[in-house]
């Protein structure tokens, strides 16, 4: 892996992290750099009622980056593209296998 996806994929967590900032919801980022699994997510109180999930959920599986989960409203796989990743190696892991290959993005 000539890119360090790794380093790209904390820098757009980041990036989100900085927007997602809102009252008693704690936003918290998550970086397993040993088995390549990175989160986003978000924890706390929102008035009386528990909050509680992931904003976003990158993995490094076999040299590509998998997007597991993404509860932005932002194309993550194209800010992905903007950071260097080539489109051949990102998978949009929480489409199906089937429906991936009519995307511009890897099937696996």
């Amino acid at each position: 892996m000539a890119i360090d996806y790794s380093q790209i994929i904390q820098t757009l967590i980041k990036e989100q992290a900085s927007l997602h900032k809102s009252g008693d919801v704690r936003v918290e980022t998550i970086f397993d750099t040993e088995h390549h699994h990175y989160l986003l997510v978000q924890v706390g109180w929102a008035k009386n009622h528990w909050v509680y999930g992931a904003i976003l959920h990158l993995d490094i599986i076999e040299d590509k980056v998998y997007i597991q989960q993404n509860n932005t409203e932002q194309s993550v796989a194209e800010r992905l593209v903007e950071l260097g990743v080539s489109k051949e190696n990102i998978v949009i892991g929480f489409h199906s296998p089937f429906k991936r290959q009519f995307t511009d993005y890897a099937v696996n």
